[in-house]
């Protein structure tokens, strides 16, 4: 029988909106995150980065928040077949802050939610049979109809002799025990709670829980009282006892006389951001170990590191590790307790996280300013025609591409607005230019205050940023370049945005040579500048492209890649230097503008061709050099 998942998790899924003002109460909170949320969904995440095969069964509503939740999931690596959608009820929300290292604020939207509305029909037999474990969680047993549905998923892995785990998960509100306002309370004492747990506990292979966790399955408040009466109604399962910075402990036969005599996995020293999302990430490590059958203690230890490293960051989803970033953090630890503040760790964690899969951009470049303003303007024509062409430019890049995954598109949001909100949803991928441009030093459109500009982009605009810098320009020049750069990629990271770094080291009319780009590039490194792209002239010879790929393979293993620019190049030319550029894994596309739409432009200014005829020469160019590009990597595949 075919095992096409490791995990399947089931239950609640929602979008957390996480506040992003952090030392206050929520009331006074004035902007917010969007994440996925939910245990099972934070846990499916979690283990997907980590290198399982994962799939959440759960519903989510038909509209936006829905949607989202399934692109995340899927972006996540997550299988999303198992995701119903429910025509009728919304997608359910958590809003939640971070008040103290002590106090996390939230209140759940869960009023005739999608996911609360589950019935046992929405759990396809297949995915349970395939899977080599089935995770349920306490709070989907809340409701008759939830509690229906997760019995008849556990039945189903037992009758195909799945592991099932249990992540107790309790939230007393969503027992319906306090008010909406008591969201953040972990733990009352509930006779009724602890005797329905205590139903499903013999079915389990493995009990997850914190010390309260284990209080309210065991019913009582004495934690040894409790891990027996556990381990009475559960004699075969592993439990886990979470107990935050002391680590866990695992009890795999008989409860002893002392809680620290069971399997001891020790906590690490970090500062307590966020403890939201926490115990998913742990359980997450957890089930990487487990589910691979590793021993005991190294799955304590890789559950102990995830939660340390998510305590330590805002969000729960997004603060999950990836199986590159845990192992790093295992091997090496960290020079500081707040692992945010890790330079290194949060750029491994970026890097390995990225919203958009890896892979080649093949893109048409039409985010040029000064060049067409100057072009309308010696023929006295109003500026806002450029905006029309630009549309032409976007139609153009849709025909050519046809649906290709590999597609994109350069645009500005000053002259280009329209094609760029045009170009939302189209599948292409999209970068922008924040740079003004012709400035040396670099200048930004928009101003210095590049938080407030990059909070307006989209998270799937990429920014784009020229700059031109040769080794040998004056070191007051090159001191200022190297500030605003620093500037610009901490604003990236803060935002959530890709970088994408154009270097242009010929504009200075000094000589370029073999070494001056990975001259400039290697200055970035040194400053902590990881662009997620280069954008670079096309080197001379294979030797130029060897010391590129030497350098990015030592300074960025995980870089998205450099990318070919064109400047104006005949296409004859820019087709040799694709062919070049074939060998070399480090080359992972271009993004060529004026050698595309600069004849074009030029004849729909001066009226010799219309809309139609314009934007189909841009289509056939664009083909032409699409068509170019293909070749160039089969042959040399």
């Amino acid at each position: 029988m075919t095992i096409r998942f490791d995990v399947v998790t089931l239950g609640r899924s929602s979008v957390d909106l996480y506040g992003e003002q952090v030392g206050g109460r929520l009331e006074d909170m004035g902007s917010f995150a969007k994440y996925v949320g939910g245990c099972p969904a934070n846990i499916a995440i979690g283990t997907a980065r980590l290198g399982l095969r994962s799939a959440l069964i759960t519903r989510v509503g038909d509209e936006a928040m829905g949607r989202f939740i399934r692109e995340q999931l899927a972006r996540d690596g997550v299988d999303t077949s198992g995701v119903v959608t429910d025509p009728e009820r919304l997608t359910a929300l958590v809003i939640l802050g971070i008040r103290d290292q002590h106090s996390f604020p939230l209140i759940f939207y869960r009023e005739n939610c999608a996911d609360a509305a589950m019935q046992p029909h929405d759990v396809d037999p297949a995915m349970i049979r395939d899977a080599r474990a089935l995770l349920v969680t306490g709070t989907h047993f809340s409701r008759p109809n939830l509690d229906a549905t997760s019995r008849h998923a556990m039945a189903l892995a037992r009758q195909h002799g799945r592991r099932i785990v249990l992540d107790i998960d309790y939230r007393p509100v969503l027992w319906g025990i306090g008010g909406h306002d008591s969201g953040e309370q972990r733990f009352v004492a509930a006779d009724s709670v602890s005797a329905h747990l205590q139903s499903i506990l013999p079915e389990c292979d493995v009990v997850v829980g914190t010390e309260e966790e284990i209080h309210i399955a065991g019913g009582s408040t004495d934690t040894l009282s409790a891990l027996r009466r556990v381990r009475a109604v559960a004699p075969q399962a592993l439990i886990v006892l979470k107990r935050g910075p002391m680590g866990c402990v695992l009890f795999d036969g008989p409860i002893p006389a002392s809680v620290e005599d069971g399997i001891t996995g020790q906590g690490f020293p970090i500062e307590v951001f966020n403890v939201l999302g926490a115990g998913d990430s742990f359980l997450s490590g957890f089930l990487r170990g487990y589910l691979r059958d590793q021993p005991l203690a190294d799955c304590a230890r890789f559950a102990n590191a995830c939660g340390a490293i998510t305590v330590s960051r805002h969000g729960c989803a997004p603060s999950g590790p990836s199986w590159a970033e845990l192992s790093a953090f295992l091997r090496e630890g960290s020079p500081t307790r707040r692992l945010r503040e890790d330079a290194r760790l949060e750029q491994l964690h970026w890097s390995t996280n990225r919203r958009r899969p890896a892979g080649q951009v093949l893109a048409f470049a039409f985010d040029h300013r000064a060049q067409l303003e100057a072009e309308v303007a010696k023929r006295g024509i109003a500026a806002e025609r450029i905006g029309r062409f630009k549309e032409l430019a976007l139609d153009a890049a849709l025909a050519a591409a046809g649906g290709r995954a590999d597609g994109g598109i350069l645009v500005d949001g000053r002259l280009g607005q329209d094609a760029l909100y045009r170009a939302a949803g189209t599948n292409l991928w999209i970068g922008r230019p924040i740079e003004l441009p012709g400035a040396v030093p670099l200048a930004f459109e928009g101003g210095d205050d590049l938080g407030s500009t990059l909070k307006e982009w989209p998270l799937d605009h990429c920014v784009k940023c020229l700059v031109r810098w040769h080794p040998d320009d004056d070191p007051a020049l090159v001191a200022e370049q190297e500030r605003r750069l620093l500037q610009l990629f901490t604003a990236c990271r803060r935002t959530g945005h890709e970088l994408l770094l154009e270097v242009i080291a010929s504009a200075s009319g000094r000589p370029v040579a073999t070494g001056t780009v990975p001259a400039v590039m290697a200055c970035c490194y040194d400053l902590g500048i990881h662009p997620d792209w280069w954008k670079l002239e096309a080197p001379a010879d294979r030797g130029g492209w060897q010391a590129i790929q030497e350098l990015v393979a030592a300074r960025d293993p995980f870089c998205r890649g450099v990318l070919l620019l064109g400047l104006d190049a005949p296409l004859d030319r820019l087709v040799e230097s694709f062919r070049l550029a074939a060998g070399f894994s480090v080359c992972q596309g271009f993004a060529v503008g004026r050698s595309i739409f600069g004849q074009p432009f030029r004849h729909w200014l001066d009226g010799r061709i219309d809309d139609a005829a314009a934007t189909a020469a841009m289509a056939e160019r664009y083909r032409e050099l699409l068509r170019a590009w293909d070749r160039g990597r089969g042959e040399t595949a």
